[in-house]
Formats: C-alpha cells, sequence, structure tokens
C-alpha cells in the first residue's frame, strides 16, 4: 500500500509538471504576448503618432525658416524689425481665431471673457510679445548657432514652472537631461565669449536677450498648457491674437517706448571706448 501510494504520489508530481509546462499553459502565455505585440504595434503605428510627428516636423521647418530670415534680416540686410515680425504673427492670430470669437455665441464669446478674465490675457500676451522681441532682437548681436542652443534653456525653465504650477512630476531621467541642457548653455556660453571670431556685435548681450527669452517663453506656454487643458485652443489663440497685436502695435508705434535696446547697445558701446 505504501509504495503504490508513493508511486501514485510521484506519477501525480511528474504529471503536474508536465501540466505545468505544456501546451496548455503555454497558449495563454502566447496570446498574452501577442496581443502585447499587436499593441505595441498599434501604438507606435498608429495614425495619430504619424500624424503627431509629421505636424512636428512642419512646425520646426517653419521655426528654422524664421531662424534663418531673421538672421538674414540682421545681418546682411541689417534691419532691425523684431516688433514687426511679431505684430505679422500676432495680426494673422487675431484675423483668424480672435474674429471667431467675436462671431461666437453664449457665454464664451469674446466679450464675455474680456468682462472676466482681460487681466490675464493682457499679462499672457505682454510675456509671448516681448519674448519673441527678444529672440528675434538676439539675431544682430550672436550667431544662429548660439540663439538655437541656448533657446533649449526653455526646457529646465518650463518643468521647474510646471512643477508648482502645473503639479508636474518627472522621472530622474527627466532631470539628468536637464542637467545636460544647463551644462551645454553653459559651454555655449563660455565658448563664445572666449572665442575670439567675429560673431557677432555684442555676443553677451545676444545671450542673455536669448536666455530672457527662454524664461519668457516657459511662462507663456505653462499658461498656454493650462488653458488648453482647463478652457479651450480657441480661446487662447484668440485672446492671444487680440492682446499680442495691441501690444506690438503699440510698441512699433511708439517713439519712444520704455524697453530700448538701442539705447542700450549705444552706452554699452561707449563705456567700453
Amino acid at each position: 500500500m505504501t509504495t503504490s501510494s508513493e508511486g501514485s504520489f510521484f506519477c501525480s508530481r511528474r504529471q503536474r509538471g508536465v501540466s505545468l509546462h505544456g501546451p496548455a499553459l503555454q497558449r495563454p502565455l502566447l496570446a498574452r504576448a501577442t496581443r502585447w505585440r499587436s499593441l505595441t504595434l498599434r501604438v507606435f503605428c498608429s495614425r495619430d503618432l504619424f500624424k503627431a510627428l509629421a505636424l512636428g516636423q512642419c512646425m520646426s521647418a517653419m521655426i528654422c525658416g524664421t531662424a534663418v530670415t531673421s538672421q538674414y534680416l540682421a545681418t546682411d540686410l541689417h534691419m532691425d524689425t523684431p516688433m514687426l515680425q511679431s505684430f505679422i504673427s500676432y495680426s494673422l492670430l487675431c484675423l483668424t481665431y480672435t474674429a471667431a470669437l467675436i462671431f461666437r455665441r453664449g457665454d464664451g464669446n469674446i466679450l464675455q471673457i474680456l468682462k472676466t478674465k482681460w487681466w490675464k490675457y493682457f499679462l499672457l500676451g505682454l510675456t509671448d510679445v516681448e519674448a519673441n522681441y527678444a529672440v528675434v532682437k538676439a539675431y544682430q548681436y550672436t550667431t544662429l548657432t548660439s540663439i538655437q542652443l541656448l533657446d533649449c534653456f526653455v526646457i529646465p525653465a518650463l518643468m521647474v514652472l510646471s512643477w508648482f504650477i502645473l503639479k508636474t512630476r518627472y522621472r530622474p531621467t527627466h532631470y539628468v537631461a536637464v542637467c545636460v541642457c544647463l551644462a551645454g548653455v553653459g559651454a555655449m556660453v563660455g565658448a563664445d565669449l572666449l572665442s575670439g571670431r567675429n560673431q557677432g556685435n555684442n555676443i553677451l548681450l545676444g545671450d542673455a536677450l536669448v536666455l530672457v527669452s527662454a524664461t519668457l517663453y516657459a511662462i507663456s506656454n505653462v499658461c498656454q498648457e493650462y488653458t488648453v487643458k482647463n478652457l479651450s485652443r480657441g480661446e487662447f489663440l484668440g485672446m492671444l491674437g487680440l492682446f499680442g497685436t495691441l501690444i506690438s502695435g503699440v510698441q512699433l508705434t511708439a517713439p519712444g517706448w520704455v524697453w530700448s535696446l538701442h539705447v542700450r547697445n549705444v552706452q554699452l558701446h561707449a563705456r567700453g571706448g
């Protein structure tokens, strides 16, 4: 009796071992792997992903074109038109999205927005206008390469603001990337200062303008994300186009506006001489 019971015990152990590693339990694992593979393919080969990548590349190409033309106007044609370039952009936004807000009915029309939140959009428009002005103005003092690299300072500035305002949390890899970005910014500024080549009229002033612009862009982007997620994209672009057009138009037509970098540049050269 004992021998037969032990034999049946070991036989059941062997049977259980065969069943644990047999096709009966391998099929669910294969099915799970197949589902995971199909899900991964759907995520990385979806139409929305390719659409986002295509739109991102188109936007990068447009930004690159804006940078090249701004550098060409500043260095080759000697045209000092940073506010005019911004005014054209905001005017186009005003003609499209602000006009749509004017014809909107209900609580989301432009009159209701101006009654309750006009000062918020005024500050947002002022921040965005000065950010655009500073980065376009920087093309007169430093090189295109320095501007594009230093403009990456917007990433750490945006992360800091998102941490406190939007309560966004990041992974350690994000902080490593920010440290690399800051190291690159410092290396670029140091290279511009130590370089003996004639790269611009006032390299340090140009780099400072880019850093100021990146900080203002970070503030504008955080406000943009909050507005788009909680309100609507049309409202943000419409009010930005309205106040951006007004602010840039006033600065464009004013004979002696407060933030005159021409006077500062003359004073810096006079002190240096």
